[in-house]
């Protein structure tokens, strides 16, 4: 089963993912995208929270190409989180293009990523919720706005279930 987890920041939607996984062997654990510009500092301080949280038989994968870890897994995996993903694509010189261009840079990544995610008979995929947050109105906020935006509807299309977490609760969709 593929199953899409959105929330808001800090609604529990990770800690929701890994519960959905708990009882499976051998999960890969795809963190997507260690900021390249060093613009998160708590970067490895987060990871190894999340990872000490984790049974010891996941292994951790830290990669943008989220398609390409989707690819060799052997067995059931959690991604978590298409936000850094989503920055991650931005970052790679992207932040400046016009609106098209980077629809079609980020479309392209996106092809890849839901073929990859259609091969995985088990995979939880966690995401922000843009459409419940707060979103700055320059340029990038709203950028980052519409291409998670659209990035969460083309996985939702992919899995089973989606599931909305607000303040800890689970709403299946």
């Amino acid at each position: 089963m593929r199953i899409l987890v959105t929330g808001g920041v800090r609604s529990g939607k990770s800690r929701h993912a890994e519960q959905l996984l708990r009882t499976a062997t051998g999960v890969t654990y795809v963190a997507p995208g260690r900021p390249a510009d060093g613009s998160d500092p708590d970067w490895d301080d987060r990871v190894a929270r999340h990872r000490a949280t984790r049974p010891a038989d996941w292994t951790t994968v830290e990669t943008t190409d989220v398609a390409a870890a989707l690819g060799v897994a052997a067995g059931p995996v959690l991604v978590d989180c298409l936000g850094t993903w989503v920055v991650a694509i931005l970052d790679d010189g992207l932040w400046d293009c016009p609106a098209p261009e980077v629809h079609t840079a980020v479309d392209e990544r996106l092809d890849a990523l839901c073929g990859a995610l259609r091969t995985v008979d088990d995979a939880v995929v966690v995401s922000n919720e843009v459409g419940l947050g707060v979103v700055p109105s320059h340029r990038s906020g709203v950028l980052f706005r519409d291409v998670l935006g659209t990035v969460n509807q083309r996985v939702a299309t992919v899995c089973d279930e989606v599931h909305l977490v607000i303040a800890g609760r689970v709403l299946t969709l």
